[in-house]
């Protein structure tokens, strides 16, 4: 790409803002060298790794690549023997411990991202380096003790050699004879040795080396004879020490260099993760989405929105351009290549050009673009651009001079793959000379099979698409009555001027507006009458097409909440009917612990009578089969027995409801219908006596005793499979509402607290719907979108009521 088409578009803008992103210098480096990839395989390679950093920083947050620093000659240094300092081991650290948390960080709890795993997974961390530089080095200048016996002994011996020193000078400057001898009762450090300060007039009188004098002169600083081999000793010390370091620091460089390798491809491998996280940061940002890239395929971008723009003031674009895919594609069907674009100034013409380079351009660099999902953007080999006023003092071209330049070397490099955009095609000279210009060029690059979007005035550009095939105009909406344009693009619709309307409302005489209408050519007069009539017929037909959608999109809500309801007590029924099949699995282990309690018994009574025996067996037998036939009452199904009367119901009663084949309490008396109230565990249901079996003999003290052990299991087990989160990434909003409503009961029963529901982002469908139905839920307390770095708008977090 041309990197005057680059900087026409804005495209270095864009980099400047990706490079923003990036945590590193090296990441920033290497997006300021990103290609512009021109093959359809490269291209969709690229969007993927953007595609899978978005999904990771949604469900996760960003890849954690800070500024793990270039330690690419460090590493060549150390190679060739160099000692590398504490500094720069401990930059080494940096980028060692960089790509520790990395891989640690994309190791578990990520979403499908086969890309960015297979980096991830080739970082080779080195935990024994970082350990030992860690171990041994405290600061850029601080080495640690324990950095090796041998620096630890010298080190002690050193501070022993210091405290004897300056407890022998301490003596010598208490000296009575001496005090009149010394400016000062102290002791000092000079060139590294211990000395006292002894006035220049007595200094004769001190034996020893003089190492330096004050500024006046007047004092000496000497070093006693008595403490000379002491300094002595502890020179060498000081040396053994320096000498030790440099052993340490040099066995930290050859591990540094034994890791070459690895350490120079872990930078090369966290540069590109930086780059691919910034991406990602960027798609978030811009709420931008992956396109359908093709080569065959035409451009359609849906609801675009030039990212440069304010997001609060972008006005979005429906633009198509090209030959249609294979599905015909969308909103081009007839597959046209050129698009003329009409409409007042300051009307979002030039914007429109900017955005549909941009997006290419963007797209081609592997970044996602600000549109809805469905947009679809080709791989060219070239984009030219022709946009704005340019003069060239120092060439003396006029601007109808610089735009010819520049068209020229478009029609001279331009070919099939290509784009071209013009902006304000053919002006700049004579009308009628410019807009039969403008169509020989349009004519010359079509037949060069170049894609062409251009802007233009020209009434004869607006009727040469009219009768083109393969050429289709578009117009910049103006709202006469405000006098302002509305950015929104009009395709297959030409632009009228609104001179006259603008004119009249501006308050020019009825007078002049009708003489210039007269002195307009009548064919140009008729032309524009034909386009307001078209364009108010498309106003009155869009909006009714707008109130058909709303229409449809109500019906689909309300069979949506009709399907709901139906699923919501199908899953009741269900539940109900497992919840008995429970209870009665429960009576049947209660029989069974009763048979296995009388054999105890019967074996511990072995001297009591051998019948008595035999019938208490056979009492348990009796028991354990009436148990059976309870469960085949509540499994298998039976003939409908005769219903209940009406007189016969009380509350209180214990009745069975044959149409579910299960036992309740009757909580309300019949009314004028028959109709009573019935609970059945929790559940409470209006039913018809004529569905209702009394049941007697029935102590009701069992039944809940009963209830309440079938209710702890459930829980009990409830709490032990629950998870804290569930994942309906991917899934329509039917399908997650039910798994989600399935999903709270049972996380209410198990205890849970605090769960997360995991719907993603994407258009907000799912993630609407979903709190919609949390919020009417009875068992929860309240919602909120997790912490960004927790997932942030893709995750809702519910909070449960107490049991």
């Amino acid at each position: 790409m041309k990197s005057k088409t680059l900087r026409l578009l804005d495209y270095n803008r864009i980099i400047e803002m990706l490079s923003g992103m990036a945590g590193s210098e090296l990441g920033r480096k290497r997006i300021a060298t990103l290609d512009i990839h021109t093959d359809v395989r490269s291209v969709k390679e690229a969007l993927t790794e953007t595609t899978e950093a978005v999904s990771v920083i949604v469900y996760k947050g960003s890849i954690p690549v800070g500024e793990f620093g270039d330690i690419s000659q460090l590493l060549s240094a150390a190679r060739k023997g160099r000692t590398l300092s504490m500094r720069e081991l401990l930059q080494v650290r940096r980028s060692v411990a960089g790509a520790r948390e990395v891989k640690a960080f994309l190791s578990k709890d990520v979403p499908e991202i086969p890309v960015i795993s297979e980096i991830s997974d080739l970082l080779e961390p080195q935990p024994g380096l970082e350990s030992e530089i860690n171990r041994c080095i405290l600061s850029e200048d601080e080495i640690a003790d324990n950095a090796s016996p041998e620096l630890k002994r010298i080190r002690r011996e050193i501070r022993n050699k210091n405290e004897a020193i300056k407890s022998r000078l301490y003596k010598y400057t208490s000296s009575r004879t001496l005090q009149k001898n010394l400016q000062d009762s102290i002791v000092t450090v000079r060139n590294g040795r211990y000395v006292v300060p002894v006035k220049r007039e007595y200094a004769s009188s001190v034996p020893g080396l003089v190492h330096d004098q004050s500024q006046s002169g007047s004092t000496l600083f000497i070093e006693p004879q008595e403490i000379v081999n002491m300094n002595n000793q502890l020179k060498e010390l000081e040396l053994a020490e320096e000498a030790e370091i440099q052993r340490i620091l040099q066995k930290l460089t050859d591990q540094v260099s034994e890791h070459f390798h690895e350490l120079n491809n872990n930078q090369n491998l966290l540069t590109e993760l930086d780059v691919i996280n910034a991406k990602g940061r960027l798609s978030v940002a811009m709420d931008a989405c992956e396109p359908e890239v093709t080569a065959t395929g035409g451009l359609y971008i849906h609801r675009g929105r030039h990212p440069l723009i304010d997001p609060e003031k972008v006005v979005p674009i429906d633009v198509s351009l090209g030959r249609p895919s294979g599905d015909g594609g969308a909103s081009n069907e007839e597959g046209y290549s050129t698009l003329l674009i009409t409409g007042p100034n300051t009307g979002g013409k030039t914007v429109t050009l900017k955005t549909i380079g941009l997006f290419i351009l963007m797209s081609q660099t592997g970044l996602h673009i600000p549109c809805l999902a469905d947009s679809r953007i080709p791989v060219l080999r070239n984009v030219f651009a022709d946009i704005g006023d340019e003069q060239s003092i120092e060439q003396s071209l006029s601007t109808f001079s610089s735009h010819m330049k520049n068209i020229s070397e478009i029609i001279t490099e331009a070919g099939p793959d290509t784009l071209a955009l013009l902006d304000e095609l053919g002006s700049g000279t004579d009308p009628s000379e410019g807009a039969a210009l403008a169509i020989s060029l349009i004519e010359e690059l079509r037949g060069k099979g170049v894609m062409v979007a251009a802007t233009t005035h020209y009434t004869e550009l607006k009727k040469y698409a009219l009768s083109t095939p393969g050429v289709e105009n578009a117009s910049m909406e103006f709202d006469v009555e405000t006098l302002s344009p509305t950015y929104r693009l009009r395709v297959g619709l030409p632009g009228r001027s609104n001179a006259f309307e603008i004119s009249r409302k501006l308050g020019l005489k009825e007078s002049v507006i009708a003489r210039a209408s007269e002195l307009l050519d009548e064919n140009q007069l008729n032309f524009e009458d034909a386009v307001s009539k078209v364009e108010a017929g498309r106003a009155e037909a869009e909006e009714q097409i707008a109130q058909a959608k709303r229409i449809r999109e109500r019906a689909e809500e309300k069979l949506q909440e009709a399907s709901k309801e139906a699923e919501e007590t199908r899953l009741s029924r269900e539940k109900i009917l497992e919840d008995a099949r429970r209870q009665a699995a429960a009576i049947i282990r209660d029989a069974q612990d009763q048979v296995e309690e009388v054999s105890r018994e019967l074996k511990a009574s072995r001297d009591a009578d051998k019948g008595h025996r035999t019938a208490a067996v056979a009492d348990s037998r009796r028991k354990l089969r009436e148990a059976a036939k309870k469960q085949d009452s509540h499994t298998a199904p039976k003939k409908r027995e005769k219903g209940a009367r009406a007189e016969d119901l009380k509350v209180g009663s214990l009745v069975k409801v044959m149409t579910l084949q299960q036992r309740g309490e009757v909580e309300t008396p019949p009314d004028a219908k028959g109709d009573v109230t019935v609970r059945i565990g929790s559940l409470k249901m209006n039913v018809n006596a004529r569905d209702l079996v009394v049941l007697k003999n029935e102590p009701q003290g069992n039944k809940e005793r009963q209830r309440r052990k079938s209710y702890a299991r459930i829980a009990a087990g409830k709490a032990r499979t629950v998870k804290p989160e569930l994942n309906v990434i991917g899934k329509n909003l039917d399908d997650a509402s039910i798994e989600v409503a399935k999903y709270i009961d049972d996380a209410y029963l198990s205890g849970l607290t605090t769960v997360n529901i995991i719907h993603g982002r994407g258009k907000g469908i799912l993630q609407q719907g979903l709190r919609d139905q949390l919020r009417r839920n009875k068992f929860v307390k309240g919602i909120k979108p997790a912490p960004y770095n927790q997932g942030g708008e893709g995750v809702t977090v519910v909070e449960l009521k107490k049991k």
